[in-house]
C-alpha cells in the first residue's frame, strides 16, 4: 500500500536515505565487506527512504538485505543494520493491519535467525563439532553453553526489534488519540456553531414577523379608516414607517451576525451525513446506520434540517450517552414522509438523559416544524431517543 505523503516528507526520508547510504559506503569499503556489503546497504538504505511511503515494501526490502548479509557471512550486527529497527517502527506506526503484524512477526523471526546467525558466526558451532570429534562428555558440556548463548542472543535481538515495533505502535497510538479529541472538538464547536444560528434564526424570525404584523395592522386600520377620520393615515403612515426603519435596522444587524458565523460555503445535504458519521465513529462513538424504504426527493431545506437534527443527537449521544455501547441511526422511507431515529445508550446511573428543554432540543424541534414535521425526544428502556419525521413534498416540488 502506498501512502500519501506531503511534498516535504517525501524529500526528507529520500535525503535522509542518501545520506545513511553515503556515509555507511565509506565504512563498508573500509572494513572491506566487498559488494556484498554494498548491495546489502544499498537494500537497507532503499528501505529506510521507503519506510513512510510504503511500510510493506519498506519491510520486504529489509529481509533481502539481510540475506544477503548473511549469505556472503558478513560480520554483523553492522551500523547499516539500524535501518531495520526505523523500517519497525513504521511499519507499526503507519502501516496497515496485515503490514503492523507482518512487522511483530519479522521481529520475532528475525531475532530466532540473528541468534542461530551470531551463535554460528561466533565460532560456537565449530567449538561443538571439535569437541564431537573429541569425547562424548565434551559434547554434553558444549551444548548448555551453545544453549545458553543462543537464548541470550535471541532475547537481546529480541529486545532491540520489539522495542522499536512497539514504540511505532505507541506513536500510532498517540497520534490516534490526537486525531479523535480534535474531531470530537470539530463537532462540539460545529454544535456551539449551530446553536448561534439558530439563536440568530430565532430573532430574526422575531424581528420580522413581529414588524410585518405591525405594519399590516397599521396598513389595514388606515385604509379602513380613511374615509371616516382621515388624520388617522397619517398616524399610521408614520407608524409603519418608524416600525420598517426599526426592523431595516435589526435585519440588517442580523444579518451581519449570519454572514460572519455562516460564510460562503455551502450547507450541508444528506450527501454529507456520511462523512459526519465518520466524524463520529473517529470520535470515538459507535455508529450503526440502516435505512429502509425508497428514498424520495427532498427539498434543500429539509435535507440540511435533518443533518442538523442527525448531527445534534450523534453530539448529545457522544457528550452524554455512554460510549462504549452501539448508537442505532435508522431512515425509514415512507411514501409521503421520512422519519429519521437515533437510539442512544444512557449510562448506567442515568444521568446521561440530555435536558428536553436545551437549546439543541429546542434547535432540532424547531427545524422539524419548519417544514411542517414532529420531533419526539425521551428516555425509553435505558436509551435515549430522538425521532424527528418530516412531510415529503410531491415530485417536482423537490426544490
Amino acid at each position: 500500500m502506498i501512502r500519501t505523503l506531503r511534498r516535504y516528507q517525501l524529500v526528507t526520508d529520500i535525503s535522509v536515505a542518501a545520506a545513511f547510504f553515503l556515509v555507511q559506503v565509506l565504512f563498508v569499503l573500509h572494513i572491506g565487506e566487498g559488494w556484498a556489503g554494498i548491495v546489502a546497504l544499498l537494500f537497507f538504505s532503499s528501505a529506510l527512504g521507503l519506510r513512510r511511503l510504503s511500510p510493506g515494501l519498506a519491510l520486504g526490502i529489509a529481509w533481502p538485505a539481510a540475506v544477503v548479509q548473511m549469505a556472503a557471512a558478513l560480520d554483523a550486527p553492522q551500523f547499516y543494520d539500524l535501518a531495520v529497527l526505523a523500517v519497525l517502527f513504521t511499519t507499526a506506526c503507519y502501516g496497515g493491519r496485515v503490514v503492523r503484524w507482518l512487522g511483530l512477526a519479522s521481529a520475532v523471526l528475525g531475532s530466532i535467525v540473528a541468534a542461530a546467525y551470531l551463535v554460528l558466526r561466533n565460532g560456537i558451532a565449530g567449538s561443538v563439532a571439535g569437541a564431537v570429534s573429541g569425547s562424548g562428555a565434551n559434547l554434553f558440556a558444549e551444548i548448555p553453553r551453545l544453549l545458553a548463548s543462543s537464548l541470550v542472543f535471541f532475547f537481546g535481538c529480541l529486545a532491540v526489534l520489539g522495542l522499536s515495533w512497539t514504540l511505532g505502535l505507541l506513536a500510532r497510538t498517540m497520534q490516534r488519540a490526537r486525531a479523535s479529541r480534535a474531531a470530537q472538538v470539530t463537532a462540539e464547536q460545529d454544535v456551539v456553531v449551530e446553536q448561534e444560528r439558530n439563536r440568530i434564526a430565532r430573532d430574526m424570525h422575531d424581528v420580522v414577523a413581529h414588524s410585518l404584523a405591525v405594519v399590516i395592522a397599521q396598513a389595514d386600520g388606515a385604509r379602513y379608516a380613511r374615509e371616516t377620520d382621515p388624520g388617522v393615515v397619517d398616524e399610521a403612515l408614520a407608524t409603519i414607517s418608524s416600525t420598517a426603519r426599526e426592523a431595516l435596522g435589526d435585519v440588517r444587524i442580523l444579518l451581519s451576525q449570519m454572514r460572519h458565523n455562516q460564510g460562503d460555503s455551502p450547507q450541508p445535504a444528506l450527501a454529507d451525513l456520511d462523512r459526519l458519521v465518520e466524524q463520529m465513529r473517529s470520535s470515538g462513538l459507535i455508529v450503526s446506520r440502516e435505512a429502509t424504504g425508497r428514498p424520495l426527493a427532498l427539498a434543500t431545506g429539509q435535507q440540511l434540517a435533518v443533518y442538523r437534527i442527525v448531527q445534534e443527537a450523534l453530539t448529545n449521544a457522544l457528550r452524554h450517552g455512554d460510549t462504549s455501547r452501539e448508537v442505532r441511526l435508522e431512515f425509514r422511507w415512507r411514501p409521503d414522509a421520512l422519519e429519521v431515529t437515533v437510539s442512544s445508550a444512557l449510562p448506567d446511573d442515568g444521568l446521561g438523559a440530555v435536558n428536553p428543554t436545551g437549546h439543541g432540543i429546542a434547535g432540532m424541534r424547531e427545524r422539524a416544524a419548519l417544514f411542517g414535521g414532529t420531533f419526539v425526544a425521551h428516555a425509553v428502556d435505558g436509551r435515549w431517543l430522538v425521532s424527528a419525521t418530516l412531510p415529503v413534498p410531491p415530485a417536482g416540488a423537490a426544490n
